[in-house]
């Protein structure tokens, strides 16, 4: 599934804040993707970690198609290499944006990026088109 399905953050936010103060909440935003290996099998399959230009030059390479599923609000794909069937997940500027509004929405102190050594430069464009940035 999605790195981090909007409907599922969603739902962590939605608890978050009857514990913590909205303004001491910064939503987690995913900077990659995942490679998983199919047929997935708890504890046996691992996936692996890409960055997003990296899963777009992958959907190109192998010319595959990149679907967007509209609850997880999240593109993937499916490409086989080797015999093996691969299910790749990742983010774009459509999954960003979702959760950047997620943070607009619920009024939240900001957010934070996990894996910030993987460039998408798509990313920055969009952050500086949608926020004002305080540097603490």
């Amino acid at each position: 599934m999605a790195v981090a399905p909007l409907n599922k953050v969603r739902e962590v936010v939605d608890y978050a804040i009857t514990k913590i103060p909205r303004e001491k909440i910064n939503l987690g935003i995913p900077n990659y993707g995942y490679d998983w290996t199919l047929p997935f099998e708890r504890g046996v399959t691992k996936a692996r970690t890409i960055g997003n230009i990296e899963a777009v030059q992958l959907a190109i390479a192998y010319d595959v198609p990149i679907y967007f599923d509209s609850i997880a609000m999240s593109p993937y794909f499916y490409y086989e290499k080797d015999g093996l069937y691969h299910e790749v997940w990742f983010e774009d500027v459509r999954s960003l944006q979702a959760k950047f509004a997620l943070v607009e929405e619920y009024r939240l102190r900001g957010m934070g990026y996990w894996q910030i050594m993987q460039l998408f430069r798509a990313n920055w464009l969009l952050l500086a088109d949608t926020f004002w940035i305080r540097k603490d």
